[in-house]
């Protein structure tokens, strides 16, 4: 399928590595082209050199925290007119919920809530103008923290995940979709220090660790990051105009309820 979309510019936050790199790699297949961001410049040259060459595409790299003003200012230089905006970032490390310090909390609103709100304001009146835009958050789709253990991202995605379905809505008339997906275990590096962190917590071996993350999922496997890539492609796509203010399940069947 055309999914539309070739010649577009994305500003991907995230994007160097994981779940972030795949979406870059999903829709630079489909002719887009690309504003890497990452926080290690060896990953962002890599990411961009590898997309350039396999797609023929224009790839640009920034490097920091997507959750700032100063980058934020530099990723609208590098694509002042972008049509596809990938809010993502990683998640600070969990913590027992008794050793949570109050500025914990308040990086982590900046980082998963504040921070990507201030890029959607900014991207918000271009894709108005142009009657074109798509927005996808990458949020969480289950609390898979064990016992007290507690991401600190999970109240702040979740007031992420509210604020954009009220935009949604706002925007729908103008062409701009606005959603997010979930994923579950995802076989990437992030899955890795998960497992680290559970050894230590629950005091059991690494490769007990890894046999839990994929016990918790019903599919019986973890999620390969190609197929989130591939999602995120066709939420961009000129066909999914319809889609908008919904949160996407990939969770290899976990999810219990109906609706």
């Amino acid at each position: 399928m055309d999914l539309g979309i070739k010649g577009r510019w994305a500003i991907l936050a995230g994007s160097s590595r994981g779940l972030g790199r795949a979406c870059a790699e999903s829709i630079a297949r489909e002719g887009v082209n690309v504003v890497i961001n990452g926080r290690t410049q060896t990953d962002i040259d890599v990411a961009v050199k590898e997309l350039i060459s396999r797609y023929g595409i224009e790839a640009i790299g920034v490097m920091g925290d997507s959750a700032t003003a100063s980058v934020q200012d530099e990723l609208m230089v590098a694509c002042p007119q972008p049509d596809i905006v990938l809010l993502n970032g990683q998640g600070p490390s969990p913590k027992n919920f008794l050793d949570i310090e109050i500025e914990d909390w308040n990086n982590a609103i900046v980082q998963a809530l504040t921070g990507p709100l201030g890029l959607v304001q900014r991207v918000v009146p271009g894709m108005k103008e142009r009657q074109f835009g798509r927005i996808v958050a990458v949020s969480s789709a289950m609390v898979k923290s064990p016992n007290s253990l507690m991401s600190l991202s999970h109240g702040t995605r979740l007031g992420l995940t509210g604020v954009l379905k009220g935009l949604s809505k706002d925007l729908a008339k103008f062409n701009i979709t606005v959603n997010q997906l979930l994923p579950e275990r995802f076989d990437t590096a992030r899955q890795e220090q998960m497992a680290h962190v559970a050894m230590k917590f629950l005091g059991i071996t690494y490769e007990e660790a890894r046999a839990q993350q994929i016990a918790s999922i019903k599919a019986g496997r973890l999620g390969r990051p190609d197929e989130f890539g591939d999602a995120f492609a066709f939420l961009c796509a000129a066909q999914a105009g319809y889609i908008s203010g919904q949160n996407l399940q990939l969770d290899g069947g976990s999810y219990e309820g109906v609706f």
